[in-house]
Order: structure tokens, then C-alpha cells, then sequence
């Protein structure tokens, strides 16, 4: 039996955290086994409990939840962090996306759709809520279409090659995408190849002098 996605909850409204918590607990597929009311309590509950996913708000006092995600996700990068805010403006999401959430809804999203994207997160994948999706979308076509420094490789090999330049491992690799080692290796062989280089620094080397950055 596949043992429960483990989930750790930030918000600084206790009925909010109790109600989210009842809701969660509700699906066998997720456990929920710490909760916090700021984000430096957040950030000591998941270096304790070392959760699968963190679930939390942006607005926090001492430490808010922008900064608790980088924190988190400096130390942990396999956790896959939810943010569940009020707030959809453009500062609130691209922070919370530039410090490495996977996922961004809003606090009106009804129980079943918070519990479907933490099991998504969870899986490597990526969720936002309806209006979030539309402000990326016009933030995105605002910017037009991005130049991508390696336009033979693919997307799955970019984003390997990307976490390969932060020093991460096939194993660390594996776990940050939900992907097998075997399949890992073979981006990276392929990428090797499409890049005429011979080993991981060559690689490395180019990748960072195309600015390339770890995917969030």
C-alpha cells in the first residue's frame, strides 16, 4: 500500500488552519502532520517532520510566507510547496513562483480542488488556480515568447540540464521531478550529446553561462 502524501499547513487564522486541516485528513491518500500560524514556525516543522508537501499561505507575520518558501526549498528541495492565498496579484504569485512553489490557488477553491493539487504537487506536477493561470497567461503573452538558449534540446532535457547546473545529482534529480534514475541518465546522456560536450562540468559550464535557472 503506497504510504499518505505527509502534509505540513501555514496559515495565521487558526479556524482557517482547523477547517483546512479537517478537510485534508478527510482523503486517506494525504495525512496532515503539523500545522503553523507563521513562517518561521513553518520552516523549524519541516526540517522536524520533513513533509512531502508544504501548504501555506503568503501573508504571515515574523516570517512571511514568500521567504518561508525559499528557505524551505533551499534545504529541501524535494518538499513541493502549495501556496493557498487571498491574493492574485502579480507580486504575490511570481514571488511565491520565484522562490519555488509548485503550485498557486486561491482561498476561495473548494476542499476537493486544495486536496486534488496537494496529491498533484506531490507527484512532480505543477497546479494553479483558474485566475492565477490567467494572470501567467497574460504575464507570459506580455513578454512574448521566450528565446530558449538550447533550442535542440527538449523541454524534459532542458529542465534536467537546468537542476544539473545547480549541483544536484541523478538520484536528487529523480526525486525533484518523479522521475526513474534510468530516465534521468538518459536526458542527461542525451543533452551531453546535443551539446558536443564531454562530461557533466562541460555541460554545466554552458548552462551557466546561458543564465540558465533550476525550474520552481
Amino acid at each position: 500500500m503506497t504510504p499518505p502524501v505527509r502534509v505540513v499547513i501555514a496559515d495565521d487564522h487558526p479556524m482557517f488552519r482547523y477547517g483546512l486541516r479537517a478537510a485534508l485528513e478527510a482523503v486517506t491518500e494525504i495525512e496532515v502532520v503539523g500545522d503553523a500560524s507563521d513562517g518561521g514556525t513553518l520552516v523549524a516543522l519541516v526540517d522536524e517532520l520533513r513533509p512531502h508537501v508544504v501548504l501555506t499561505d503568503l501573508t504571515m507575520p515574523n516570517v512571511g510566507g514568500e521567504t518561508a518558501i525559499a528557505l524551505i526549498l533551499a534545504r529541501f528541495p524535494e518538499v513541493a510547496v502549495l501556496v493557498l492565498s487571498m491574493h492574485a496579484d502579480d507580486d504575490a504569485v511570481l514571488g511565491a513562483l520565484r522562490a519555488g512553489a509548485r503550485g498557486y490557488l486561491l482561498k476561495g477553491a473548494d476542499r476537493d480542488e486544495i486536496a486534488r493539487a496537494v496529491l498533484t504537487v506531490a507527484g512532480g506536477g505543477t497546479v494553479y488556480g483558474p485566475e492565477v493561470g490567467r494572470r501567467l497567461s497574460e504575464l507570459l503573452a506580455l513578454r512574448g515568447p521566450a528565446v530558449r538558449p538550447f533550442p535542440d534540446l527538449t523541454p524534459r532535457e532542458e529542465q534536467v540540464l537546468s537542476l544539473v547546473a545547480t549541483g544536484l545529482g541523478n538520484h536528487e534529480i529523480a526525486r525533484r521531478l518523479g522521475l526513474s534514475e534510468k530516465t534521468v541518465r538518459n536526458n542527461v546522456a542525451a543533452t551531453l550529446a546535443k551539446l558536443q560536450v564531454r562530461d557533466r562540468a562541460a555541460a554545466v559550464a554552458r548552462a551557466r553561462d546561458a543564465g540558465m535557472r533550476a525550474p520552481s
